[in-house]
């Protein structure tokens, strides 16, 4: 999700770089200047009422007071139905598949976060054994379970501190630092997916997982939208709002008794609502701490993948951060299956 999803107009809170500084030289995999650019940088665009200032491109053609999302509504539709007809149909015609489609989005995750890193920061993740140790961990988690999932990442932790040693020592700490921190961010976290599908019923587990996220986010957009009037956390992310959360716990809560009772064997209505609430307090942490790196970076996306969406992590942001709840509820729940 993205800052304009909660109901409040998009104005951010935040600005990139001061003019007066250099921007960092590009570096790694970087973004293209010119109209094939990978992200779209904030910058200091004065609002119309004097307040704070815009996000690039916020403005144009839209008139005053009027609400908008800010983003392509028919291509995010259409990029949506088509990436969800891809993961109902590996997830329930063939694990192995679904499991090559969580390490794809892994790849690609760390490649966005670490590209952003070293353009806008001039931080060189060390990717190749990133990326490799990323899928790794995944299809070790699902070979293995947590105990693979935990070794996987700790050799890919010690192959980025190894991997870095053959550049330069300046700024190594700097580096493996960040490299360590996307190894956590991005493949363990989505790990606990290939975790949920290892059970017997793990695709009735992923299908809850993912659908819940959905109902939360969807819910957040569409009480925000209509209602929502009290900012949540305008300094890290001004388009949320406090009756955009509410709607997403009443929506996740609701849906997380009707997948408990119908999808998961032997699971109950009520631990239903406390799965839901679980989910839309880890979703909305995960978007908001995704927003606070993009704040950080100075940037509106992660990428420009997914048309009407941004990049991966644009899509992953709060879904990261709810696999592992998902997955430890319905472990105490329902067993290990």
């Amino acid at each position: 999700m993205n800052d304009s999803s909660w109901g409040l107009p998009p104005v951010a809170g935040y600005v990139g770089p001061p003019a007066d500084q250099p921007r960092a030289a590009p570096a790694g995999p970087v973004r293209e200047s010119g109209p094939a650019a990978q992200t779209r940088p904030m910058s200091n665009v004065p609002a119309p009422s004097g307040g704070e200032p815009e996000r690039w491109g916020e403005n144009e053609g839209r008139q005053p007071g009027k609400k908008r999302a800010g983003r392509n509504l028919r291509a995010a539709v259409g990029v949506g139905l088509g990436l969800g007809a891809v993961v109902v149909a590996t997830l329930f015609l063939y694990k192995p598949a679904f499991l090559a489609v969580i390490v794809a989005a892994v790849v690609v995750g760390s490649w966005e976060l670490s590209a952003r890193l070293a353009e806008r920061k001039r931080i060189h993740v060390p990717l190749p054994p990133l990326a490799v140790g990323g899928a790794a961990t995944v299809v070790a988690g699902y070979l293995g379970g947590p105990e693979g999932a935990w070794v996987a990442t700790a050799f890919t932790a010690l192959a980025i501190l190894v991997w870095r040693m053959i550049h330069p020592p300046e700024n190594y700490l700097r580096d493996v630092t960040a490299g360590v921190f996307t190894a956590f961010y991005v493949p363990f976290l989505a790990t606990f997916v290939a975790l949920m599908l290892a059970a017997d019923d793990g695709h009735w587990r992923v299908l809850t997982f993912l659908v819940l996220t959905v109902v939360s986010d969807t819910g957040a957009y569409a009480v925000g939208w209509r209602v929502g009037r009290r900012k949540l956390a305008p300094r890290i992310s001004p388009g949320k709002t406090r009756e955009g959360l509410a709607g997403a716990v009443a929506f996740a809560m609701a849906a997380g008794a009707l997948c408990m009772h119908f999808l998961i064997d032997g699971g109950t209505w009520w631990e239903g609502l406390v799965l839901g609430l679980g989910v839309a307090a880890s979703a909305t942490l995960g978007d908001l701490g995704e927003s606070m790196i993009k704040r950080d970076l100075g940037i509106k996306d992660m990428g420009t993948l997914l048309p009407g969406h941004g990049g991966i992590m644009d899509r992953l942001d709060s879904l990261l951060p709810t696999a592992p709840v998902v997955w430890l509820l319905l472990l105490a729940f329902a067993g290990a299956g």
